[in-house]
C-alpha cells in the first residue's frame, strides 16, 4: 500500500501515479533554474525515488541530492556526474545563453552531449528535454498560431533542433526512452533565477508601490493587446514525471501550457486588484533602463522587510521582461496532442500570478502589499 495520492490538483488521476508505482532513479541536470528546480521538487515528492540535481552553483536546503557539475565540458560532467551512473530518468534543463545562435547551438548541444556521455552505461530509461516558443519562431515577427507540434521548422538556426536530433540518434543507439516538452513563458520561483516573468512582474509592483505610483502594463500597446500564454512551473513539473513513466509520450514532442490565453493589460490590472494597487492605462517604457535606477528603493525594501537578500542584478531579468512585453503578437499553442495523450492538468494563468505573488510574500521574496 501507498499514501501517493491517486487524484490530481483538479480532481481527476493523478499524471505521476504511475511514476509512483514505478519508482527509478532520477537526476536533473540545470536543477537550479526554474524548470529544473520544479521537476527536481516533483520527483522528490513521490516514495521510492532516488533524486539527484546537478547545477554550476549551490543549492542550499533543497529536498534531493545536489550535485555539483559544469556541464559545459567533457571532463567536468563525467567529474561530477560521477555520483549519477544508476540514473533511469534524466530530465535535462540545463542551458546557457550568449553569443548568437550559432553560438547558441554549439554551447547548448555541447551540455547535453557532455551529459549523455558522462550517463552511458547507466540504465537510462527515459531523457525528457525542454524547447519552447521558439521552436516555432516566438523570438521572431510574428508567427503561425495556434502553433502545433506537427509544424516545419525554421530556417533560423536553433539549438533545440540540434538537440534532439543528438537525443533522438543516442536514444536509437542506447535503447532508452524520450519526450520533448515545449511550455512557454514558464512561471515560477527559483532563487537567484531572473529568466521568469513572474518575478518581472513582482518585484515591478513591489517597486511601484513603494514609489506610490499605480501599476501599469510597462510593454507596447500591441503586446499588451495580444494573446499571451505561460506554462506553470508546478504543471510542467507534472507534466515531467507524467512523460517520463507514461508509454503514450514516449518519442513525442508536446506543448505544455496553463491551457489558457490572456492579454497583458488585463492581466495586470487584475494583479493590481489583487494586491490592493491602483492601476492606470499601460506606459511604454524600457524596464532594463529604467527598473535599475530603482536598485536603492529595493534595498530599502529587504532591509524593512527583512526579505531574501538575493543580489538585485540576479533577482529579475528586466530584458527578459522588455522582450516579452514588446512581443506584439498572438503567443498561442495548441495542447490538444498532450490533452490526447493523457496528461489533461490546465490552470487559470491570472489566478495563478496572484497565487504566486502572494506566495512569494510568503517566502519573503517580496514585500507584503497590504
Amino acid at each position: 500500500m501507498t499514501d501517493t495520492p491517486t487524484t490530481g490538483p483538479q480532481g481527476g488521476p493523478d499524471p505521476t501515479a504511475a511514476a509512483a508505482a514505478s519508482p527509478g532513479t532520477a537526476l536533473v541536470a540545470g536543477s537550479a533554474g526554474v524548470i529544473g528546480a520544479h521537476a527536481a521538487a516533483e520527483y522528490a515528492r513521490l516514495p521510492g525515488w532516488t533524486v539527484r540535481g546537478a547545477a554550476r552553483r549551490e543549492q542550499p536546503g533543497v529536498p534531493w541530492r545536489a550535485l555539483t557539475a559544469d556541464l559545459s565540458s567533457a571532463d567536468g560532467a563525467r567529474e561530477g556526474l560521477a555520483a549519477a551512473r544508476d540514473t533511469t530518468h534524466l530530465v535535462f534543463a540545463a542551458y546557457v545563453e550568449r553569443g548568437d545562435e550559432l553560438q547558441q547551438v554549439r554551447d547548448n548541444t555541447a551540455l547535453l552531449r557532455h551529459t549523455l556521455d558522462a550517463l552511458d552505461g547507466a540504465p537510462l530509461r527515459h531523457v525528457t528535454l525542454y524547447q519552447g516558443g521558439k521552436a516555432y519562431g516566438a523570438h521572431l515577427p510574428g508567427f503561425k498560431t495556434p502553433a502545433r507540434e506537427s509544424d516545419p521548422r525554421l530556417l533560423v538556426p536553433n539549438f533545440y533542433y540540434a538537440q534532439e536530433d543528438l537525443l533522438r540518434a543516442e536514444a536509437d543507439r542506447r535503447g532508452f526512452g524520450l519526450t520533448v516538452l515545449r511550455p512557454e513563458g514558464v512561471v515560477g520561483y527559483a532563487t537567484g533565477n531572473p529568466m521568469n516573468i513572474l518575478m518581472v512582474v513582482a518585484v515591478h509592483a513591489a517597486i511601484s508601490r513603494a514609489l506610490g505610483v499605480p501599476l501599469r502594463f510597462p510593454g507596447s500597446r500591441a503586446a499588451g493587446e495580444a494573446l499571451y500564454q505561460v506554462t506553470d512551473a508546478e504543471l510542467l513539473a507534472r507534466a515531467t514525471v507524467w512523460a517520463g513513466s507514461t508509454p503514450a509520450a514516449d518519442g513525442e514532442v508536446f506543448n505544455v501550457t496553463n491551457g489558457d490565453q490572456f492579454r497583458w493589460v488585463h492581466a495586470y490590472a487584475a494583479i493590481a486588484r489583487h494586491l490592493g494597487m491602483e492601476h492606470d492605462e499601460p506606459q511604454d517604457f524600457s524596464l532594463t533602463s529604467v527598473m535599475p535606477l530603482h536598485e536603492g528603493t529595493w534595498r530599502r525594501l529587504v532591509d524593512e522587510h527583512g526579505l531574501v537578500p538575493t543580489p538585485y542584478e540576479r533577482l529579475v531579468g528586466w530584458p527578459f521582461g522588455d522582450f516579452l512585453f514588446h512581443s506584439g503578437f498572438d503567443n498561442v499553442s495548441s495542447t490538444v496532442k498532450v490533452r490526447r495523450a493523457g496528461f489533461g492538468e490546465c490552470l487559470d494563468s491570472v489566478e495563478r500570478f496572484c497565487e504566486l505573488v502572494d506566495r512569494l510574500v510568503e517566502r519573503r521574496v517580496v514585500p507584503a502589499f497590504r
